[in-house]
This record gives C-alpha cells, sequence and structure tokens, in this order.
C-alpha cells in the first residue's frame, strides 16, 4: 500500500522504529499538530509516508538546537503546508546549519550512521570532492553539518562537475548576500548598541534562523520559476 503521494506507506510501529522515536512520541506529536494525520487504510488502519519521517528528522534537528516544544510548534506552523520530503529534508539542513561548525573523526561504520545509509568508496570520494568528508588517521574527519546535505547529493542525477560548479555559484552568491545583509543590519544594532547590549543579543540571535529561512523561501521560490521556464521551453522544441 502507498500514502497519497505515492511513498511507501508505514504503519505507525514502522514509523516510530525508522524515525528511532517511540509511538507514544509519534501520538504525541500528532495530537499537537506536529505531524499531519496519516491515510487510513483498510481496518482503520492509519498508514504513513516519507514526509512524515522527514518532518520527524526535522523535529529532532529542531530540539538538538535547543528549541522547546513551543518554539518548534510555531517554526512549523510558519512552513507552507503542501511542503514535500525533500523540502522538509532541505529545511533539516538549513536548520542544523544554526549549530556551529562541528567536526569530528569518526569510523567508517560511525560516518555511515551519521549520513543513514551504506556509503561505497565511490561516494566516500564524492563526499571528500564536496569538501564534506576528509581521510584521516585511519577515519574521517566528517563536517556534521554538511554530511545529510551531502549524503542527499549522492541520488541526485547529476556530474561531479555540475555539483561541484552549483556549489561554487551558492557559496559565491550567499556571501555577497550575507555581505550585503550584514551592512544593512549594521546601522541598525550600531544604534541598539549604545541603548541597550541585551537588545543587540537577541537580535543576533533570531536574525541567522530568520534571514536562513528568508533566504531558503525565496530561492525556492525563484528556482521553481527558472525550472517552469525551463520545461516551458524544452516542451516547445521537443
Amino acid at each position: 500500500m502507498t500514502t497519497d503521494a505515492g511513498a511507501p506507506a508505514l504503519t505507525i510501529d514502522e514509523l516510530a522504529a525508522r524515525a528511532g522515536v517511540t509511538v507514544r512520541t509519534v501520538r504525541f506529536y500528532g495530537t499537537k499538530g506536529l505531524l499531519p494525520p496519516p491515510v487510513i487504510g483498510p481496518r482503520r488502519v492509519g498508514h504513513y509516508g516519507r514526509e512524515h519521517l522527514a518532518r520527524l528528522a526535522l523535529i529532532e534537528e529542531l530540539q538538538q538546537q535547543g528549541m522547546t516544544l513551543a518554539a518548534i510548534e510555531r517554526y512549523l506552523q510558519q512552513l507552507p503546508p503542501d511542503l514535500d520530503a525533500h523540502d522538509l529534508a532541505i529545511h533539516r539542513a538549513v536548520v542544523a546549519s544554526w549549530a556551529p561548525d562541528a567536526v569530528e573523526t569518526v569510523s567508517r561504520a560511525e560516518l555511515e550512521r551519521r549520513a543513514g545509509r551504506a556509503l561505497g568508496d565511490d561516494d566516500v570520494e564524492r563526499l571528500a570532492a564536496m569538501g564534506v568528508v576528509e581521510a584521516a588517521d585511519g577515519g574521517y574527519r566528517v563536517d556534521l553539518g554538511l554530511l545529510r546535505l551531502g549524503a542527499g547529493l549522492l541520488d541526485v542525477p547529476l556530474s561531479q562537475e555540475a555539483i561541484l560548479a552549483a556549489r561554487n555559484v551558492l557559496i559565491e552568491h550567499s556571501r555577497a548576500a550575507a555581505h550585503e545583509l550584514s551592512q544593512l543590519f549594521r546601522g541598525e544594532v550600531s544604534e541598539r548598541a549604545e541603548r541597550d547590549v541585551k537588545s543587540v543579543k537577541s537580535l543576533s540571535a533570531h536574525m541567522q534562523p530568520l534571514v536562513v529561512q528568508a533566504l531558503l523561501t525565496t530561492f525556492q521560490r525563484s528556482l521553481r520559476e527558472e525550472l517552469r521556464g525551463w520545461l516551458g521551453g524544452v516542451r516547445k522544441d521537443g
């Protein structure tokens, strides 16, 4: 059986096992509105899909960043209601980027566990080319903030050259955006610093996640428009 989105259906027990949480936790999140309701199948059995699994992973990441349940509720309520598993995975990667840089040296088995999948030698080489992992002392130095994103890129049907070129484009433009935004906020911070140091710290703490989410939303919309135009042109040529 599959859900409406066409993803393989999971029972609540299977969903909990895949997400590494308890059934009670899944039910609790459902009653709080953090998870959408399951698809009801034969014998009134609820079935869950990839979107539920991705949302649980996002909730886990938000908790690891120290957010309270109430704050997580507010964050999820601000997300568009039609996000699919891929969109949720992107948000999870963005949330992970809020954390301080975390580079650890791990074994091959731990690397695969952190990536959430088995990794062949070719996969590790591609992750190394992306700057996600680096061989060191019989293990691997890994940027934990980038690992899940890099592992997801392994399934993207693009050449290694195209992925690296895209990475360079994103780095270049994100740095330019960060510089312009810092200039924009600098005057506001300077004015507040003279009056209230605590207010400045609060502004800095809230600014990063809000700006990142705004950039993500704007980028997704722009990319969809570009893809629509490109696909429309391909259909006409065909």
